[in-house]
Parts: C-alpha cells; structure tokens; sequence
C-alpha cells in the first residue's frame, strides 16, 4: 500500500499491446522516457525511466486498474472499456485520445437484425465484458443469456453457439471477415489516465504536475473514434 512516506519513485502501469506505444510517446512528451519498452528484446517488465525519477510496470490491458486500485501503482494507462468493465475504485484523470473504439453488439450480416432490440428474448450472447452487456440488455429490458468468453468471441455466431457478440471494434475489420456487422454501440473507448486516490490525496506536487503535463502536452495526430454514447 502507499504511505505518505511513499515519494518516489512515481510507479506507473501501462498496458501491453495496442496502447503502449501512445501511452510511452505520451509520457515521454511529459517528461518521463520509458521507451525501453518498446525495444524488441525487451523482456523486463518493470522498466525506471531514463531519468530515474520513475518506473514503469508492463501489464496486461485489463491488470492496469488492479495494479492502481491497490497501490502498486500510482498512474495507469487503461482503456475506458476495462474501467466501465471492472469498475475498481481508481480515479479517472485525464482521456488520452488514442486508442479510439466502440462497444458494440454485432450479430451474423446475414442474420436480419438491424438493432439490439430486434434480438429474441433469451438469446445466447456471447462477450468478453459480461457485465457492460448485462448493464446494456437491462437497460434494454431485453432478457439474455450471457457467455463469457475469454478469447475469439467473433466465434459465438459462426459457430450457432450464440445469436450475439458484445465486443469491442475499431475498425470492424475483424467482423466483416467473419461474415458479422455491428448493429448497435454500447459506448465510445479511449485511453484514459488513471490514478490511485490515496496516492492523489497524499501528492508532495510530483503526482499533480505530471497529470498537468500528460493533461496539456499535445496528443497524437489521428483522432479517436466518435460514437454516440447511450
């Protein structure tokens, strides 16, 4: 846990995969260098940054809010779908920009279903963020029955296994070469910093200058996705 004795170095969890590369830029344009990361023949998962007055965490997308909610950490960088998805006690800071997605309900193109609501009641859906798709049936008052997947969900409607997938799609790429369409969003994902609030509270200024300058430093060229939130 974090003490107020805890100064430095700021620890922070970023994400493998899709984020990482903005979210070392994005550090690094605030003043913190941990492009070791990026290396090929990195294998260290906890990196000090070239400057010595921090570290960085390699973790998997969905651990970064763990690692944040319980002090191991005092920033991360995570998608908003892993925070609606997990909903750990982190304080959310500042929308990054990048990594622009959409939570959407797809089914087979040649399904007929236009909307969600078109979906029969008590069809399989199949997805990897149950509990966003439970909140979004309910709202819906459509009753189904979730399964929860961990790896290719795109598999559930080819297969007959569900009617439904709920997951998330950036380019839709992935769906269109498996026969599926996305019919209706969920909501709109991005990178977002996150910090651990004791860690918030207990701040000598180190913490809330670097939010300041991650806050204000200018973001990536492209632009996120723009969806409708419901």
């Amino acid at each position: 846990m974090i003490t107020a004795n805890q100064r430095s170095p700021i620890t922070v969890a970023l994400a493998k995969g899709a984020l990482l590369k903005d979210s070392v830029r994005r550090f690094q344009a605030a003043g913190l260098d941990f492009s070791d990361l990026l290396e090929e023949d990195n294998r260290l998962l906890m990196v000090p940054s070239r400057c010595g007055t921090a570290r960085a965490l390699l973790v998997r997308n969905a651990d970064v809010p763990v690692y944040v909610a319980y002090g191991q950490a005092q920033l991360g960088v995570v998608g908003y779908d892993v925070l609606r998805e997990h909903q750990l006690p982190v304080a959310q800071l500042v929308d990054l920009g990048f990594g622009g997605c959409r939570m959407a309900v797809a089914v087979k193109a040649s399904s007929g279903y236009r909307r969600a609501a078109d979906l029969p009641a008590h069809c399989r859906v199949a997805s990897k963020f149950t509990r966003c798709a439970e909140a979004f049936f309910e709202q819906l008052d459509l009753p189904v029955e979730l399964i929860h997947l961990t790896g290719s969900v795109e598999l559930g409607p080819i297969t007959g296994m569900s009617e439904a997938i709920v997951d998330l799609v950036a380019t839709g790429r992935t769906l269109r070469d498996n026969g599926l369409v996305a019919i209706e969003d969920l909501f709109s994902s991005t990178a977002r910093l996150i910090g651990h609030p004791l860690a918030l509270r207990l701040d000598d200024g180190a913490l809330q200058g670097l939010v300041e300058r991650i806050a204000t430093v200018q973001r990536p060229a492209h632009r996120p996705v723009q969806v409708p939130v419901r």
